[in-house]
């Protein structure tokens, strides 16, 4: 009997022992609007599997990748609400809310990641106070690579453009399309292949990894290396969710997003000629803009170089003042 009782016990203590552990783990859901495919997606999951490690498990984040838990415009109102805790969202979308948020979108300002990274630099301070005032802490930025024109024709020039159904990802790129006498559409990317081939939209602007991520090879023909900016998403939590966390994990999170942020930099520069080449091999015309494309493209960045100073008010002519020394 004393066996039985003494098992018995010793089952139980193991239960209670479990239960408690279970009852220390914070559960956090990070919603994404990209593949697991995307880079972006495959350095978040990193920098989950990081945290995990670093707290010993006591903070357990789950990523919903692909818009499967909330679409892109949703995602900013679910961490500040605290629907979710964490979330990623391409941080340009948020700039009719704040043109802050928009820093990163200006055709021909920042044009290569050396140009980015100071950009963001300069911008994050501004970045960061937004979000606080909202709820929010940012935790990191990772940039896409360079934005090239997407088309189903050769073109001369990017006024050949006028006319058509231009998919916008954010109001940056409506603006363009509208600059260009395009029709500005927008199209989430999990939606590009149905809305080319539904005729929904003709042309866009875009990055080489969503040219790959969406095999832009089924439903167009050209890609025009124009680099015009490179946009950021921006890794983000719920402030009252992070201060709940002890000071341990405050600072795990905190360093696991810091190594997230320079890993993402990099992989994306490294992988950009190879979106290129794949895009190319697949069959698509890869090439640079020719010489009427870059003084059109220069031309439009002037002119929302200025409108987005405008919008941003002090806090926005300062960071063009500071980029430019």
């Amino acid at each position: 009997m004393k066996s039985v009782f003494a098992s018995l016990f010793a089952g139980l203590v193991a239960v209670s022992l479990s239960g408690a552990a279970s009852a220390q783990t914070v559960k956090w859901d990070m919603p994404t609007p990209y593949p697991d495919g995307n880079f972006h997606t495959a350095n978040n999951r990193q920098f989950v599997d990081e945290v995990g490690k670093a707290t010993g498990g006591r903070l357990a984040i789950t990523v919903h990748s692909n818009a499967s838990l909330l679409k892109l415009p949703e995602i900013k109102r679910g961490v500040q609400t605290g629907t979710v805790q964490i979330g990623e969202l391409l941080v340009s979308t948020l700039g009719n809310e704040d043109a802050i948020f928009a820093f990163d979108s200006i055709p021909g300002l920042a044009t290569s990641y050396a140009q980015a990274k100071k950009l963001y630099a300069i911008a994050k301070p501004a970045l960061s106070a937004r979000l606080e005032k909202q709820g929010m802490i940012l935790l990191y930025s990772v940039a896409w690579p360079p934005q090239g024109v997407y088309a189903k024709k050769d073109m001369a020039a990017l006024a050949d453009l006028k006319g058509l159904k231009f998919r916008s990802y954010n109001p940056a790129t409506a603006r363009f399309a509208q600059l260009l006498g395009a029709s500005p559409v927008t199209v989430q990317q999990a939606e590009l292949p149905q809305a080319f081939r539904a005729g929904l939209a003709e042309a866009m602007i875009s990055s080489g990894a969503t040219g790959v991520d969406t095999q832009a090879w089924d439903y167009l023909s050209n890609y025009y290396d124009t680099q015009a900016f490179l946009p950021q998403n921006i890794v983000f939590a719920n402030k009252a969710a992070f201060d709940a966390l002890s000071e341990a994990d405050r600072k795990a999170v905190l360093a696991a997003a810091a190594a997230a942020e320079a890993r993402g930099w990099a992989e994306s520069e490294k992988l950009n000629e190879g979106f290129k080449k794949t895009m190319a091999e697949k069959g698509m015309k890869v090439g640079a803009p020719t010489a009427t494309m870059a003084a059109e493209l220069t031309k439009i960045g002037e002119t929302m170089a200025a409108e987005w100073a405008d919008k941003a008010g002090p806090d926005g002519k300062a960071i063009i003042e500071a980029f430019k020394k």
